[in-house]
């Protein structure tokens, strides 16, 4: 491990000059101070890694925005290895793991039904460029779990959104297509689009610098669950390739939308629009079937990813033959007078297939097949209950969270559009940031303020995380940081 030199213990006296230039009570001050002192000392192996990287590494990637009076806690948690439901840091801290990979570990960390076949594969090697023995057994199993007809392999989420995307406006022959406000589809410019006002007018305009404004042209961006989403939908459908849609989205748990999607299904059929569901997050976790099973919805196209990988960078286009014949030209058979009949769009990548992804992917679906909805219904039932347990003290306690979930997928109940409740929310988002950093203290790591339980977590590991819920926020009320 290198660090560029030994970092000394927390300045004391540093540390409260920064914290004099906040806008903080004297007894807010003293308790964060300490709080920090302690943190720093518990993790300054992580702390040590930031500052020596940071010079060299750029790095996006954490699960709070940077806020001044939390500075010197602003840092990841560096980890050496895991099992189960749990990880250690460098420090050797151990945590109940509530990330899970963004999702990817539904059966925990480093399981061994996955594991023995990522070994295996390594012993044949790692032949690119070549076809695996194996990917129409994946491929198979893909449809039968999805009920898809046909599939095509990508490296990453990203990518097959943006395959599924380029599919839709070759088969359809039109540009335009539909996405829904608060949804992620990863970062291909083509979906980071949002809508804005201007001149009295909806239009579309990049989320971010370096898009540019043409990328985001041709997108559409509508409140979801809205029904003048689907009147605009109706009204732009011989324009429109697409509606690429995030089942439920990740930011916003508690709309569950299904008459919207049904309605949405009726129109996009109708209009011979391709209805795309990114089920990065959903699929396989919901159900062995995604959202569409949930739902009861079958879209043209789904992007897969994050589970069936089983830890190993993977994306999956799944979807009607007719759209994904785009890839390949479309079903023929040798010894006859048959060939490739489907107009093609461009679709490359040296990685996709990959022998490690594609082993992983195969020891997953099976699987999931053998367990059936079983194992989904279980551990959906059990976040259920975990859920309720914690809004639950939330209300008794007369604490402004409240959570909700999809599945085995938690996380808190956002407010929307309400400027007022926006305000209200601003003014406790040092508290809420704080209480990440105090249950990280107490061993158990969040994303955000929500996350995934997977099959690995136990009761005890649950009944751990409420207690530590409950002590944290018992400290911040402590620090005045709570009312």
């Amino acid at each position: 491990m290198f660090i560029a030199q030994e970092s000394s213990p927390t300045d004391t006296q540093k540390l409260s000059e920064i914290l004099s230039t906040v806008n903080l009570t004297t007894s807010q001050r003293e308790y964060l101070e300490n709080f920090i002192i302690r943190y720093n000392q518990k993790t300054k192996t992580s702390k040590q890694l930031a500052q020596a990287n940071r010079p060299f590494l750029a790095d996006n990637k954490t699960f709070v925005d940077f806020q001044f009076p939390l500075k010197e806690i602003y840092y990841p948690i560096v980890t050496k290895n895991s099992s189960g439901c749990k990880i250690w840091d460098v420090d050797g801290n151990e945590y109940i793991d509530l990330v899970m990979g963004y999702g990817v570990n539904l059966f925990g960390h480093n399981p061994d039904f996955i594991k023995e076949a990522l070994a295996a594969q390594l012993e044949k090697g790692i032949q690119l460029g070549s076809q695996s023995e194996i990917i129409g057994e994946v491929a198979q199993l893909i449809c039968e779990l999805t009920k898809m007809e046909r599939v095509a392999f990508s490296n990453t989420g990203t990518e097959a959104i943006m395959t599924a995307i380029r599919m839709a406006r070759t088969v359809t022959r039109r540009n335009k297509i539909v996405i829904f406000s608060h949804s992620y589809h990863g970062h291909f410019d083509g979906t980071l689009g949002k809508g804005k006002i201007i001149d009295k007018n909806l239009q579309t305009v990049p989320i971010a610098s370096g898009i540019p404004a043409n990328f985001v042209a041709d997108i559409l961006v509508l409140k979801y669950g809205e029904p003048e989403s689907l009147d605009a939908i109706a009204n732009y459908a011989q324009e429109l390739a697409a509606v690429l849609v995030e089942p439920v989205q990740r930011e916003n748990l508690d709309l569950q939308p299904q008459a919207f999607l049904q309605q949405l299904r009726k129109i996009t059929q109708k209009s011979g629009i391709a209805l795309i569901f990114d089920e990065m997050v959903t699929g396989f976790r919901i159900h062995p079937g995604g959202a569409q099973a949930w739902f009861g919805i079958e879209a043209d196209i789904a992007a897969y990813g994050k589970i069936v990988g089983g830890g190993i960078a993977i994306g999956i286009i799944a979807g009607k033959a007719n759209f994904m014949d785009a890839i390949d030209g479309g079903m023929w058979n040798y010894g006859d007078l048959s060939s490739p009949h489907q107009n093609t769009t461009f679709f490359a990548g040296t990685y996709c297939k990959h022998p490690l992804a594609l082993a992983a992917a195969k020891a997953v679906l099976e699987y999931l097949k053998t367990k059936g909805s079983t194992l989904q219904t279980e551990l959906n039932q059990r976040t259920t209950k975990f859920v309720k347990t914690l809004n639950d003290y939330f209300d008794q306690e007369d604490l402004p969270i409240q959570l909700t979930n999809f599945g085995s997928i938690f996380g808190p109940v956002y407010s929307g559009d309400n400027s007022e409740e926006d305000a209200i929310n601003s003014e406790i988002s040092l508290a809420y940031d704080l209480l990440y950093y105090h249950l990280l203290n107490q061993g158990v790591m969040l994303r955000g303020n929500g996350g995934f339980l997977s099959t690995a977590h136990t009761d005890e590991d649950i009944n751990h995380i409420i207690q530590a819920v409950k002590n944290s926020i018992s400290k911040l009320r402590e620090g005045e940081f709570l009312p």
